[in-house]
């Protein structure tokens, strides 16, 4: 086996890397269209010049103060920026996802020493995966030996996670969060010079600032004048809390591959357990009328481990039932003097692997870097060139995170195609396999090895260790024709998504002229 997996391994490599520079070879045909402004254009003066119509004007504005604008406002507003935050609504969130924080995600909040924001919300460390296909299951533990013992993932609820970094943000003097709903960034010229909202009383208000960035999540509704979005819901997650139940693996989340779609369990509390099941398409069964219970008991509940069983249908019973739509889109900015997008209202994968904090956070990092050696951030269009290398320096943990996510859904899906059973059968084995077929991609889904060829490498090599199976020990015209089409199948699910992705900046980011754009002369 050891030497089968050794050729599996140098050909998937070779594999990778000649697929890797065909790719890159490649140019892309055709630019990128021009998307309709979203929000309306407007410009507003007091005496020739932008004022506020609400005091002081601030150097930096957020739209939005979930994960990704709560933890800026205050990475901001600890470097001395003037920051106003605006958010709809500042009572606590109550969501279904955004509940685990992978391990490369916990490296960024204490880079960002936002780490005492998950104590004090009952958070419940995280030190790997399991995974259970058809009656077999296999352990994969996040590789922390060279970290710090504090070191591991992390799953909460999603809101008491965000109300600690809202109050953090809020305790430094030069920070303001203020609820209201933004309606209108203010442009002009094709700069954006801020925006325009209601307060919570009903009160129009202006605000001015050089930079204006908006992290208003997954539904904003006013990124469409800052990047071309290209939403995709795949799937759709059914959400459930059980109680007085214990996982079979403690301090791990649970992943079953299950038909037609993967289930996923994990701790958010001492005495709770979320599970969600995912569900294919845009549509689910109807809860109000009974069929998301009965799909529930008879189609999901055989599936689940023994041990949360009881728990489960108990659950139903209750009616507790909640479901939200996943949502993909790849990251395609229009660069934009005066405005720039994060978090999930600028890129979006499928949350199967838990990786969209990762992200945001990786970003707010990134961006911090590129902030602070400015003091005068008024020159919007330097300001908008320079920080176009924000684009490229975020690929390598961004893009390594959403393949996979995007990637890895496709492979725990189950499928009619015989080619598609044998990539998920050949994945749970690869993985259940240890050494560095376990700990490398565990360390890619984590966020501790954010390295895009490594994630090629790895993936074919599932691919060529499934054709390997079906090979050994004596090849049939049927069993090569089905390797031919599960090394097909394979690329026809990772390539796209490389593709949108942007292959220059995900594997030759050096490549890039922004990669080496100087800051603006103070």
């Amino acid at each position: 086996m050891a030497d089968q997996y050794a050729l599996g391994y140098l050909l998937a490599s070779i594999l990778g890397l000649v697929v890797v520079y065909a790719l890159f070879s490649k140019r892309n045909g055709g630019k990128a269209e021009s998307a309709t402004a979203a929000v309306t254009t407007a410009t507003a003066a007091v005496n020739g010049e932008c004022r506020s119509t609400n005091g002081d004007d601030a150097d930096v504005i957020i739209v939005g103060a979930g994960v990704a604008g709560a933890a800026l406002a205050h990475t901001l507003g600890k470097d001395g920026r003037r920051v106003h935050v605006i958010e709809r609504d500042l009572t606590e969130p109550d969501r279904i996802v955004g509940e685990l924080l992978q391990p490369g995600g916990y490296l960024k909040l204490m880079e960002l020493g936002l780490e005492d924001c998950v104590e004090e919300i009952d958070a419940q460390r995280v030190f790997g995966y399991a995974l259970f296909k058809d009656g077999r299951n296999t352990r994969l533990s996040y590789p922390l030996e060279k970290f710090h013992s504090d070191i591991s993932g992390r799953s909460f609820h999603n809101g008491r996670f965000i109300q600690r970094m809202r109050e953090k943000a809020a305790t430094l003097p030069n920070v303001q969060l203020e609820q209201g709903t933004v309606t209108t960034l203010l442009e002009e010229n094709g700069t954006v010079k801020g925006v325009q909202y209601k307060t919570k009383t009903g009160e129009e208000l202006t605000k001015f600032a050089p930079l204006t960035i908006v992290c208003d999540g997954c539904f904003s509704n006013l990124r469409r004048s800052l990047c071309n979005p290209k939403v995709e819901v795949p799937s759709c997650f059914v959400g459930l809390i059980l109680e007085n139940c214990q996982l079979p693996y403690v301090n791990h989340g649970h992943v079953i591959l299950a038909d037609p779609s993967p289930i996923l369990f994990y701790q958010i509390s001492s005495t709770e357990i979320r599970c969600l099941v995912d569900v294919p398409g845009q549509k689910v069964p109807s809860i109000s009328n009974g069929e998301m219970a009965k799909y529930l008991k008879t189609v999901v509940a055989p599936q689940v481990p023994p041990e949360v069983y009881d728990a489960f249908i108990a659950t139903i019973e209750k009616g507790n039932i909640r479901t939200m739509p996943n949502r993909s889109m790849p990251a395609d900015p229009h660069p934009t003097p005066g405005a720039l997008l994060m978090g999930d209202a600028f890129n979006m994968r499928h949350p199967l692997t838990g990786g969209g904090m990762t992200v945001a956070l990786s970003d707010i990092v990134v961006l911090r870097d590129l902030l602070r050696p400015l003091r005068d951030m008024n020159d919007a269009p330097t300001l908008c060139k320079y920080l176009e290398s924000f684009y490229t320096l975020r690929k390598p943990v961004a893009s390594t995170i959403n393949t996979l996510a995007g990637a890895l859904y496709k492979v725990f899906c189950a499928s009619p195609d015989q080619a598609r059973k044998e990539m998920r059968e050949a994945c749970f084995d690869y993985l259940s396999l240890g050494g560095v077929c376990s700990t490398g991609p565990v360390s890619l889904l984590s966020g501790l090895n954010p390295r895009p060829l490594s994630l090629v490498v790895h993936f074919f090599a599932v691919a060529v260790y499934g054709v390997g199976r079906l090979l050994l020990p004596f090849p049939s015209p049927k069993r090569m024709w089905i390797g031919a089409r599960l090394i097909s199948s394979a690329s026809g699910i990772i390539f796209p998504i490389i593709k949108a992705e942007g292959v220059r900046q995900m594997f030759f980011p050096a490549t890039v002229p922004a990669y080496y754009r100087a800051p603006p002369a103070k």
